[in-house]
């Protein structure tokens, strides 16, 4: 889904349960087309107290979402340490069968002295 059409959904929603709330809790009767004025500060009342406490929340929210997200890059890049660590140990475990590989190939004849071998060629 698109960020923007989703961000959309969410204020709609958000605006919803608002709309909901303040009503259920401030209009008393609805004998009248306008709101009376107690029920005209009720509802400023509460959609202002709505939107300070998801403010609020949101604050929190960010806070806490970046201590997460600091913590999560921290994780990889310790991870990615002992990968990395894990790998040159490998590489050097290679390196070290090769060597005692090609000195197990390499066989040293000693030459007894007085005896000559064919070198031409």
């Amino acid at each position: 889904m698109d960020s923007n059409l989703r961000n959309l959904k969410d204020f709609l929603t958000l605006y919803n349960k608002v709309t909901e709330l303040c009503f259920s809790r401030c209009v008393d009767n609805l004998s009248q087309r306008d709101l009376g004025g107690h029920e005209d500060i009720c509802v400023d009342r509460c959609v202002t107290k709505f939107a300070r406490f998801n403010q609020n929340m949101m604050k929190v929210y960010v806070d806490v979402q970046t201590t997460i997200n600091a913590k999560r890059m921290e994780e990889v890049e310790e991870n990615a340490r002992k990968a990395q660590q894990q790998q040159q140990k490998e590489q050097e475990k290679e390196q070290e069968q090769r060597l005692k590989e090609a000195a197990a190939t390499t066989i040293l004849t000693p030459v007894q002295p007085g005896v000559t071998g064919n070198l031409s060629m």
